[in-house]
């Protein structure tokens, strides 16, 4: 009993975000997710108070603590001064660390979500660069995207003189020791180990479901499913 509990404290965001609930519910209320998702910013904090491993590890193994937006309209309305968001924060987390995330299909997305901004960030500097946005994994974005990436120098030259090239200024390439830098602080922050948690979970889950690795195949999967239960 408390084992989850004692590992959130490690988290400064939860010592930060929990101090003395009092079920009022204005979290709830004030929370743009719970309006559209079966999610309660309230329940998440109760369950967490009662230190119960057992519910804790449910909350980590389901998708429930993925549906905030972090948007943190929770924080400033607490008459308490808790933040349910930074909660959530931990909780996401600790479920990452310990390869619970894998057990929903929220969790799951986390692998796309690592690669598709994570590795762009160690491979340019920037979590997204426009011409890095496939249109392929973007349909909502119609045929004008297509479109923009194909002219994206002409487009985005309009703006910015410097953009795929070194210099100053918005949508600069990022030199080389930049870069370096960068990853160094990757490395020492421990970025880098947690990017590599994420896909070794992401491997063993995609076996299970029947792949051979956690190819692209698996991570377009974890991309583009929805079972439309998230309600």
């Amino acid at each position: 009993m408390g084992k989850y509990f004692d590992m959130l404290l490690e988290d400064i965001r939860v010592r930060e975000g929990l101090h003395s609930c009092m079920n009022c519910g204005v979290c709830t209320g004030v929370c743009p997710a719970a309006e559209f998702y079966n999610y309660d910013p309230r329940q998440i904090v109760n369950v967490v108070l009662t230190r119960d491993d057992e519910e804790i590890e449910r909350l980590m193994r389901s998708d429930v603590i993925w549906y905030c937006g972090e948007c943190m309209s929770c924080r400033p309305r607490c008459p308490r001064g808790n933040t349910p968001a930074y909660v959530i924060q931990g909780l996401r987390t600790l479920s990452q660390k310990l390869g619970f995330f894998v057990e929903s299909e929220k969790g799951r997305q986390q692998l796309a979500v690592k690669r598709l901004i994570g590795d762009n960030i160690l491979r340019t500097g920037y979590c997204l660069v426009p011409r890095n946005i496939a249109p392929a994994l973007h349909p909502e974005q119609g045929v004008v995207w297509e479109w923009i990436i194909d002219h994206d120098k002409a487009v985005y030259g309009r703006f910015t003189p410097v953009y795929g090239s070194e210099g100053e200024g918005a949508l600069r390439k990022i030199d080389d020791e930049s870069m370096q830098e960068l990853h160094r602080i990757f490395e020492v922050s421990g970025g880098k180990e947690f990017y590599d948690t994420i896909e070794r979970h992401s491997e063993r889950k995609a076996r299970e479901m029947g792949y051979e690795s956690a190819d692209d195949d698996y991570m377009m999967h974890t991309y583009t499913t929805n079972s439309e239960q998230h309600y």
